[in-house]
Order: C-alpha cells, then sequence, then structure tokens
C-alpha cells in the first residue's frame, strides 16, 4: 500500500482518509480539504438535476475501473534520480468507468458502476465518493481481504502531460463475486451498457445479456488487452484513444484503420477516435447506397476536412463528409442529393458510411490545469448524448465542451461540469431540434 512518505509535506497518516482533498504546497501540514463534503456533493447533484428536466430512461450500467488516484502537480516532470517539490496535491476517486459514471451522474442520469474494492480505507472512500455523486454502487463486490486498486499521477505543468502508475486491485473480480441472478439484474431498466474493457469476464456476461435485451453497448478501447476483443464485437458503438485503432488492425493510418475497425465490426454503428487537443474522428456506419454512390479514399476524404477547419474558432464544432452530397439529379422537381459515401481504406476495403471531424475547444494556456480524465469525461459525454439521441453534429461538440472542463482543473473529477453548467445549456436545451437527414443507423 502507497506510503504517507509519497507526499512531499507533512501530511498525516493516513493519507487516503478523504477522496477529493486538494493541498496547495508548500504548506507546514495538510489544512481541511479544499473540495466539498459530502452532503455539498449531494446538494450539488441535486441542483444540477433540478436545473433542466432529465431525460427519460436514464439508467446508465457501467463496469470497470474504480480506483484511489494520487495526483502530484510538478513545475516540470523530474529526470531519473532526482527530487522535487509538489506544486500542489490531490487524492480523489478516479478510474475509467469511475470516471465516466460520475461524469453521467453529473449530467443528470442514474448511472450504476459494477466494481470491486477492498474493505480497506481506500475502497470505503472509493464507494463514498462515487455515491456522494449519485452513481449506484449497490453491485460493487467488497473484498474482505487483499488492497484496493489506486494510480499515483504526475500533473507536468510544464508540458501538460500526465504520467499514470497503476497498481492493480487484489483480488481481482471474477463473474462468481456475484450471483447470476444479482449480476444480471444490474442491467434491469438499463437504457445502455458501457463497459472500460476491463473485469473483461465480468463485462462479457453483461455485453451478451445486453445484447439478449436489446440494450445497447458501448465500448472503451484504451488499448489491446485481454478479454477486449470479444466485448467489441457484442459493441454498438466503440470510442478509442488514439493509439488503439493502428494497434488492433495493423492499419497504414489512423483513418484506415477505422474502416477496417467497421469492417471486421459489422455490428458497429460508429467508431470514434480521440486525439486529445486535436479533437476526435468519427466513422458513421450508413446503409443502403444509390445508384452513383460516391467512392473516395478516406485518407483523402479527412484531409478536406482538416482544410476546411476554421482555426480562428475556439469553441468545440464539427466537420461533416455528409456535406460532400453527391448530385443524383432530380425527382418531381426537387433536387436530390446521395448523402452515403463509399469509403476505401488502401489495402483495406471500402464501408459505406460518413466522416466526422470533431474539434477540440481551444482551452488558454493560463486555463489549462490538468488532462487527466478528460478522455473519460468525453466518453460518459457520449453516452449521455445517446441515452438523449443526441445526433452525431451536436455530440461531438458537447463531448469537447464536457471534456475541457474537465481539463480546468487537477484531477478526473474536479473539473467534471455539472447539467447546470452555463457553457452545457445550449447543447441540453437545443440539442432535440438537431436532425440531419440521412441513412445512417
Amino acid at each position: 500500500m502507497p506510503s504517507s512518505n509519497w507526499f512531499p509535506c507533512n501530511a498525516s497518516p493516513s493519507p487516503c482518509s478523504s477522496i477529493s482533498r486538494h493541498y496547495f504546497i508548500p504548506i507546514p501540514a495538510l489544512p481541511t480539504p479544499a473540495t466539498s463534503t459530502n452532503s455539498a456533493r449531494n446538494l450539488r447533484v441535486k441542483m444540477a438535476s433540478d436545473s433542466l428536466t432529465p431525460p427519460e430512461n436514464r439508467i446508465v450500467v457501467g463496469c470497470g475501473s474504480a480506483v484511489v488516484d494520487y495526483l502530484a502537480a510538478v513545475a516540470a516532470y523530474p529526470k531519473p534520480d532526482e527530487k522535487i517539490r509538489t506544486t500542489s496535491l490531490m487524492v480523489q476517486g478516479g478510474g475509467n468507468a469511475g470516471n465516466a459514471l460520475t461524469c453521467v451522474a453529473r449530467l443528470g442520469l442514474n448511472p450504476r458502476l459494477i466494481s470491486k474494492v477492498a474493505d480497506d480505507t481506500q475502497g470505503r472512500d472509493i464507494l463514498d465518493e462515487l455515491k456522494a455523486d449519485g452513481v449506484d454502487t449497490s453491485f460493487f463486490v467488497v473484498s474482505k481481504e487483499g488492497n484496493s486498486p489506486f494510480t499515483y499521477i504526475i500533473v507536468d505543468n510544464q508540458m501538460k502531460t500526465r504520467t499514470c502508475i497503476n497498481t492493480p486491485g487484489y483480488p481481482p473480480m471474477k463473474p462468481d463475486d456475484l450471483s447470476r441472478a444479482s449480476l444480471l439484474s444490474a442491467l434491469d431498466g438499463g437504457r445502455i451498457f458501457y463497459s472500460d474493457g476491463r473485469l473483461h469476464e465480468t463485462a462479457l456476461i453483461l455485453a451478451q445479456e445486453a445484447v439478449r435485451r436489446r440494450i445497447p453497448i458501448l465500448i472503451e478501447a484504451e488499448r489491446v488487452r485481454e478479454g477486449l476483443d470479444d466485448l467489441l464485437k457484442l459493441a454498438d458503438y466503440a470510442i478509442c484513444s488514439a493509439k488503439f485503432p493502428q494497434a488492433w488492425t495493423e492499419a497504414p493510418s489512423v483513418p484506415s484503420a477505422l474502416v477496417s475497425i467497421l469492417l471486421r465490426l459489422p455490428n458497429i454503428k460508429f467508431v470514434i477516435v480521440t486525439l486529445g487537443e486535436e479533437g476526435c474522428i468519427m466513422l458513421e456506419r450508413s446503409v443502403g447506397e444509390g445508384p452513383q454512390t460516391e467512392e473516395i479514399g478516406v485518407e483523402i476524404l479527412l484531409e478536406s476536412l482538416k482544410r476546411q477547419q476554421d482555426e480562428s474558432v475556439a469553441i468545440p464544432t464539427y466537420i461533416s463528409s455528409i456535406e460532400r452530397h453527391m448530385f443524383w439529379g432530380t425527382e418531381d422537381g426537387m433536387v436530390v442529393y446521395n448523402p452515403v459515401t463509399r469509403l476505401r481504406g488502401n489495402g483495406i476495403g471500402t464501408v459505406c458510411g460518413r466522416l466526422l471531424l470533431g474539434t477540440a475547444e481551444k482551452i488558454p494556456p493560463s486555463e489549462l490545469i490538468d488532462t487527466t480524465g478528460a478522455g473519460d469525461a468525453f466518453i460518459g459525454a457520449v453516452v449521455y448524448a445517446l441515452c438523449t439521441d443526441m445526433q452525431p453534429e451536436t455530440m461531438l461538440p458537447f463531448a469537447a465542451q464536457v471534456a475541457a472542463g474537465n481539463c480546468r482543473a487537477l484531477g478526473a473529477r474536479t473539473g467534471l461540469p455539472l447539467r447546470s453548467d452555463p457553457r452545457l445549456a445550449s447543447f441540453l436545451h437545443q440539442h432535440s431540434k438537431v436532425r440531419v437527414t440521412s441513412s445512417a443507423t
């Protein structure tokens, strides 16, 4: 377990005794936590959900990691064998699934998380923080022995990077930690099932049941890992890290890799690859072709979309290949366009669909604090968008806006916006008005 000697100040003997503490160094001793107490967080979540009418079908079921994050911000990343001081310090809940479902809760949905912790101080604090944010933890497994998972995170203030060193929880979660009836009951009333790719044996059982119940499935593909292929085969949606598509497909480029993913996984409706400050790329599958469906190389198309970006626009936006409609002719005096494009990946094959390029918010350097959890925030926002039937044209800027808010504070959860955040108001109030007629599924 982590030692208090890791903290560059006069820390208390139990540094994990309260998650979500933020400390500013140098100080002679740890002060009262700067973040809100559990009761304040409960009020915060209530205010968020009361400010706007929440959507119907609000239950989101997730399976994956929930950990303790030890975040140390430093002026510059240390050299080997170097001793440095932190500029600030935080102990907070983390983990991909824990972060994404916290985001979902703050946006007004009702998430349930299936995961495992130990019956130790860290495990209890993980559960307490999730509950305070409105995440249902009744399907957690609490081991009487072992340790809860935790991660050391070094946040480099100079290069704006974060380096993670994870220690898994022990013993690991197995499907029989919960009775099958209890495990599958977690899906009751679920609008969508999400897995971060961890706890794959348990996640697979849930995914198979979700397919049987016709509950859509979103799988996060952060890196190639055991059991991920089986989950992806059942997925309706996939969100990938920047390195995953080529690592998984061995394609020569990211856009060609996206084509390969849709060809390998015929159930996938769309795949998104997140690219940090460069935004994201989304490939959405379409069904049906017209008599003159255009075929174009996906790399060429992506370069064309990039040239259309307006670098002067700071807020997140999108550019879609659907705007490249191919003229078919006229019908009853009306001009008819084909919204479907056949996208070709060199040496890969072709799929019918459209490509969307989403931009990230241009955050002023003085406001950019920490990118930890930005991808989890993006995924949480996409889950919300799917639950509320947002169109991709709204979903991508919305998810980028949520992720940008998260980057304005230290840690994966401190900056997660609430449903009442004014920067989200236009998305939450107006997304139902955005409708684009196409043959996309």
